[in-house]
This record gives structure tokens, C-alpha cells and sequence, in this order.
């Protein structure tokens, strides 16, 4: 009934007395659009902020498109106020084909993983905390479609040695991004750091990435001259890292997709032996199929992406050295 009586109001009233009857916002305009890249896939942010649009373009300006698909629609309407007080993590909850990611009362999103579409509001806090919009808000608003609808993504880094694609899994804190970046600093190219997409039917075991940033954990100033004295920004996680664009750093080959002929679990150890060992399968399958949709219409699409990983040769490097890493996966492409 409410909502009757708010169509007929908007039929009598002018423009110009549009928001008294327009509580839920829905008319407010989004003059602010562009199509963006991420991964390689389209999407459309529109907004009625270009701050937006400009964090956008930051995350993903230098991705180029590589998906042929109709653009996944986002939408994000700012509101004003709000201080400058950045807001809480968001809360993620899902059921079926839709997920929601609630900060608080004023900042919240919705996705659609069915019709391709995410929509929420947005205080102007939000604006003054950019790393926050860009990793916790749109990067995550994408990545809710692409992860779940159109990929099945494996929690690892990527890396590529003379044609032969590497795929370095663990668990959090297993070094993932600093063999990925090491590896890439010793003539490697360089995929991806601790997010790898494999494309829905596609027949092999391509691997898409961002090739066009690393995120390494503060530690990693120790390891790397050129992370220390970079600023330390928060993760979609909420971890600290700090970020790197690697066009600043020309040295570094780069490519957006590898065909992963190797798969690698990464055990960090102190023992005096360093080694490259056979590792299950079984336990690998466990691994991946971790973070993959719980609709069950898309998960079948993604277990049949990991199972295409899974023929792939699957080892532990227990390892403590990072030159001697280097050199044993060198080896082992070699020795093929």
C-alpha cells in the first residue's frame, strides 16, 4: 500500500519536490558511468559521485578487456555526511543468489549473483578513506560475480618460467606473495600474488590474475629494498600490506594468465632439509575447493574448473631459503 501511494504522488508532484517522496532513494539520479576491466571482465559503475569512478579507475585503469560478456552492473549511490570516521569491515552474509556486506546503517551493498547486478549506499566517510572504498567496497562488489558466477578462484600466487605456469598455494603466512615477487625479481613473470581465477569452459588450466599489482605483508621490507618506506595500506581482508603498482617497477615481466603445468604448496620450515616432494591430491583437491561457491548451480561450474587444476603436478617445497626456492622450482620446470 505504502508503496501505491508513493507512485501516485510522483505521478502528481514536480521534479523539484521529488526526494520528500522518494524515501527509498530510488529515483536519485547516478549521472557518473564508466566500464571498467578488472580480471579482464566488463563491468559498469555508475554513481552520482566521481570519487567513485576514481577509485575505480585506480583498482583497475590498468586492466584492458580479455572476457567477451555483457558488463556486470554496479551501483553506488553516496549520501552526504558522515564524518570522516572510516567505517567497520564490512559483514558478509549469502543465501542462494544473493549476498549482502553490511558496515553499518549508512554503508552496505547487495549482490545478484544471478542477474549479474550489485547495488548500495554509501556515506561521504567512505570518500575519505579511498584505500577502504576501493578494497572493501568495489574491488569486492566485482569480485562477488567473478569469483562466484563466472570463475572458481584458488586462494594462490601465480608465477611463469619460459612458458610453464606455477601455482604457489598455502595457507595464510606461507609466503605465497614474497616467492611470487622473489621469483619475479630473478626473471620469472609475474601472474599474480594470492588470487588466481580459473575461467567457467574454458578447456585447459589458464590461470587469470592481476598482473598489475603485488600486496606483500609489512615483513616483506626485510626481504625486498623496494617495499621498505611504502606506505602500509589495509587488504579486502583487513590485513595490513603494502601495495605496490609494478609499473613502477619496469624490470618486472608481467602477464594476466598463465597455463599452470605445475602446482606447488609452499611449507616454510627450519629443518636443515629443503626439499620438492610429491603431495597428495586428495588434500589438494580439499585445498581449492575451500573458497568456491555455496549455491550449488554455480559450485558445480567451479568443481568442474578445479578438477581441469587438478591434473596438473601437484608438489610440497619445504624450504627456509628463498634463493634455494628459486632455484628448485627452476629445476623442476626444467627437468619436465
Amino acid at each position: 500500500m505504502g508503496a501505491m501511494l508513493i507512485t501516485e504522488k510522483l505521478e502528481d508532484e514536480k521534479p523539484a519536490t521529488l526526494e520528500r517522496f522518494d524515501p527509498y532513494l530510488q529515483f536519485v539520479e547516478m549521472p557518473f558511468s564508466a566500464v571498467f576491466y578488472p580480471l579482464g571482465f566488463p563491468v559498469r559503475v555508475t554513481s552520482n559521485s566521481a570519487e567513485v569512478l576514481e577509485a575505480a579507475e585506480e583498482s583497475w585503469g590498468d586492466f584492458r578487456q580479455a572476457i567477451d560478456m555483457p558488463p556486470i552492473l554496479i551501483k553506488f549511490g553516496v549520501m552526504e555526511g558522515g564524518g570522516r570516521e572510516c567505517p567497520p569491515i564490512p559483514v558478509s552474509r549469502a543465501q542462494q543468489n544473493i549476498m549482502v556486506r553490511i558496515a553499518d546503517a549508512a554503508n552496505f551493498y547487495i549482490v545478484d549473483l544471478l542477474q549479474g547486478f550489485s547495488f548500495g549506499w554509501l556515506n561521504g566517510a567512505v570518500l575519505s578513506h579511498r584505500s577502504y572504498l576501493r578494497y572493501h567496497i568495489l574491488e569486492a562488489a566485482a569480485l562477488s560475480h567473478i569469483a562466484n558466477r563466472y570463475t572458481a578462484p584458488v586462494h594462490a600466487a601465480c608465477v611463469d618460467w619460459q612458458g610453464r605456469g606455477v601455482l604457489l598455494c598455502g595457507d595464510s603466512g606461507a609466503g605465497k606473495s614474497s616467492l611470487a615477487f622473489a621469483c619475479a625479481r630473478a626473471g620469472w613473470t609475474y601472474v599474480t600474488d594470492d588470487a588466481s581465477f580459473l575461467l567457467h569452459g574454458e578447456s585447459g588450466r589458464r590461470i587469470h590474475g592481476n598482473c598489475h599489482m603485488i600486496r606483500l605483508r609489512p615483513s616483506a621490507a626485510e626481504l625486498f629494498g623496494e617495499v621498505a618506506r611504502r606506505p602500509i595500506t589495509p587488504r579486502a581482508t583487513g590485513k595490513p600490506s603494502i601495495e605496490i603498482p609494478l609499473a613502477t617497477l619496469p624490470e618486472i615481466r608481467r602477464a594476466p594468465s598463465s597455463d599452470v603445468e605445475y602446482i606447488v604448496f609452499l611449507s616454510r620450515k627450519n629443518s636443515p632439509i629443503q626439499e620438492l616432494v610429491p603431495f597428495p591430491v586428495e588434500v589438494a583437491r580439499s585445498y581449492v575447493h575451500k573458497p568456491l561457491c555455496g549455491m550449488e548451480t554455480l559450485r558445480e561450474a567451479q568443481v568442474a574448473s578445479v578438477e581441469r587444476l587438478l591434473t596438473a603436478r601437484i608438489f610440497e617445497l619445504r624450504y627456509r631459503d628463498m634463493d634455494w626456492a628459486i632455484e628448485r622450482l627452476e629445476r623442476m620446470v626444467q627437468e619436465r
